[in-house]
C-alpha cells in the first residue's frame, strides 16, 4: 500500500464530525438578546458542512462589533484559529470593543472542536480539575447588610462555596454626610436613562449624560468616602458575615468611582472581615496605583474584567496584585485568556474569570478554567433567571449544580443548539428577529495593513 493510500484508509477511519481541511465559513449570525442577566448578542459561524459554531458578544456591548469582522472570515477554514484571530485582533479593544472579536474566537474554537470531534479544553492540553468552581455574584440592593446576607446564605443553601457582592459608593450615597462630592456630581452616578433602539430624543441626550459621567476616571471625579461613610460599609460587610459565617469566601465588588487613597481607606477598614479580593479599585490603566494598593493592605486586590488581550495585563502581572480577573468575552477569548492565566501563574497570581452572560460564555469560560491550573472561581450572575438553562440543550440542567459546572466530553463547547423560542421571548428593546439576513456586511473592506 502506498503512503497516499495508507493515510487515506488511516483518516477515513478517524471519528470524525467533518472533513476538516474542506471545512469553510460561509455566514455569519446574531441575536440579540437580553435578561440573562444583561444585554448581550449571541452569533452563529455557519459552514459549507453544516457544523455551525455559537459565539458571544460581551454584555452591554454591540452586536456590531462582531458583524464588521464577517467578510474578513468568509471562505477561510475556521480550524485555522490563530491565524484569523491574528487577521481581526486589530479591530479590538478594552473593554466592550473586545467583545466581537472575543465572540469570533470563541465560535471558531467550537466549530474546530466540532469538526475534530474533541473537546475545546483538549485542545488546550487537557483538564487540570473534573469540575469548575463557580462563585455567585449577587447585587447588594438591599437597604443592609443583614438582608444581602441572607440573601447570600440562600446561595449557600443552594450549594454555592463562593459568593461575591457589592460594596461601596452606591450604598451610601443617598445618605447625608457619608460621601463628599462636588455639588450635582453624584446624579450621574444615581441615573440610569436605558438603552436600546426605541428611545427618545430627550433619553438620549441623558444617555450621553450619564455616559460622560462614568467616563471620569477615579482619581479626577473628587468622590471621598466621609469617615460616616466608612463606618457604614464596614457596618453593612460586618453584618453580611454575621449572617453567612467566615466559612466560605466572599469577595467584595463594585466601590465605585473613587480614589486610590479611598480605596485604601476602606480596604484596611475591611481586612478583619477576610475578602477574597477587593475588586477594580480604581482604573485597570493605572499599574502602579494598583501596586501601592495592594502593597497597603492584606486585602487581596484584584481587577481585569476589562482588558484586552494578554499584552493589555502585562504592567498588572508585575504590579504585585493578588487575582486578575479576565473577561473571556473582553480579553480576547479562549486561547488568549490561557495565555493570559499562565503568565498570571508565572507571577504568582491566581485567576478568576468574570462571566455575566449566558450559557454560551459560560462554557467557553469552563473549558478555559478546566485547562489553566492557577484558575480560582468563574463567575455566574444569574442565579435568579429562571430561564437562563435554557437558551441552550445538550448541558447539563441546572448547567450550575451544588456551585459547580461539569464540563462535558462532547466536540467544541459542549452545547447542541440553542432554543430560539426563549431566545424569541427575550429581545432586547427595539429588534424585530433573531438569525436574519447579514448580507449587508459581506463586502466590508478596508486596507487594513497596520505598518508600511
Amino acid at each position: 500500500m502506498d503512503v497516499t493510500k495508507a493515510a487515506e484508509t488511516i483518516e477515513n477511519n478517524v471519528r470524525m464530525s467533518s472533513r476538516p481541511s474542506e471545512l469553510r465559513i460561509t455566514d455569519l449570525r446574531v441575536a440579540e438578546i437580553v435578561g440573562a442577566p444583561f444585554t448581550s448578542a449571541l452569533i452563529k459561524i455557519y459552514t459549507n458542512q453544516g457544523i455551525v459554531g455559537l459565539g458571544e458578544v460581551r454584555d452591554g456591548a454591540s452586536a456590531t462589533y462582531a458583524l464588521m469582522l464577517k467578510s474578513r472570515l468568509l471562505g477561510e477554514n475556521p480550524c485555522d484559529v490563530d491565524r484569523l484571530f491574528r487577521r481581526i485582533k486589530q479591530f479590538g479593544g478594552h473593554g466592550r470593543q473586545g467583545g466581537g472579536v472575543s465572540a469570533i474566537e470563541i465560535a471558531l474554537w467550537d466549530l474546530a472542536g466540532k469538526a475534530y470531534g474533541v473537546p475545546i479544553y483538549q485542545m488546550l492540553g487537557g483538564r487540570f480539575r473534573d469540575k469548575v468552581r463557580v462563585y455567585c455574584d449577587t447585587d447588594a440592593e438591599k437597604p443592609s447588610g443583614t438582608e444581602t446576607g441572607k440573601r447570600l446564605k440562600e446561595r449557600m443553601d443552594r450549594g454555592f462555596t463562593f459568593l461575591k457582592m457589592d460594596l461601596g459608593l452606591m450604598q451610601i450615597a443617598d445618605v447625608p454626610g457619608a460621601v463628599v462630592a462636588p455639588a450635582g456630581s453624584l446624579e450621574g452616578f444615581r441615573t440610569h436613562p436605558g438603552h436600546g433602539r426605541a428611545m427618545t430624543a430627550q433619553q438620549r441626550i441623558a444617555r450621553a449624560a450619564v455616559y460622560d459621567v462614568h467616563n471620569v476616571r477615579h482619581p479626577f471625579t473628587g468622590l471621598h468616602f466621609s469617615d460616616k461613610g466608612i463606618d457604614l460599609l464596614e457596618q453593612y460587610i460586618h453584618e453580611v458575615r454575621e449572617v453567612i459565617g467566615y466559612e466560605i469566601p466572599l469577595a467584595i465588588d463594585h466601590v465605585g468611582h473613587i480614589s486610590l487613597q479611598n480605596g485604601i481607606r476602606l480596604a484596611r477598614r475591611i481586612e478583619k472581615y477576610v475578602p477574597a479580593w477587593l475588586e477594580d479599585v480604581v482604573p485597570w490603566q493605572y499599574a502602579d496605583q494598583y501596586r501601592q494598593l495592594q502593597e497597603a493592605t492584606t486585602v487581596p486586590i484584584c481587577t481585569g474584567e476589562d482588558i484586552y488581550l494578554k499584552e493589555g495585563f502585562e504592567p498588572l502581572l508585575k504590579s504585585g496584585i493578588s487575582v486578575i480577573h479576565p473577561d473571556l468575552l473582553t480579553s480576547g477569548g479562549i486561547f488568549e485568556t490561557k495565555k493570559i492565566g499562565d503568565a498570571a501563574q508565572e507571577h504568582g497570581i491566581a485567576m478568576a474569570i468574570h462571566m455575566a452572560e449566558s450559557p454560551i460564555a459560560a462554557m467557553a469560560a469552563a473549558h478555559v478554567a478546566v485547562a489553566t491550573e492557577n484558575f480560582m472561581a468563574l463567575e455566574y450572575h444569574s442565579a435568579d433567571v429562571p430561564w437562563w438553562d435554557d437558551i441552550v440543550t445538550g448541558l447539563p440542567k441546572p448547567l450550575v449544580k451544588d456551585g459547580f459546572i461539569t464540563v462535558p466530553d462532547k466536540p467544541g463547547l459542549g452545547i447542541d443548539d440553542v432554543v430560539d423560542e426563549v431566545i424569541a421571548g427575550h429581545l432586547q428593546d427595539g429588534v424585530t428577529g433573531i438569525w436574519q439576513s447579514t448580507e449587508q456586511w459581506d463586502f466590508e473592506h478596508s486596507w487594513d495593513r497596520t505598518w508600511s
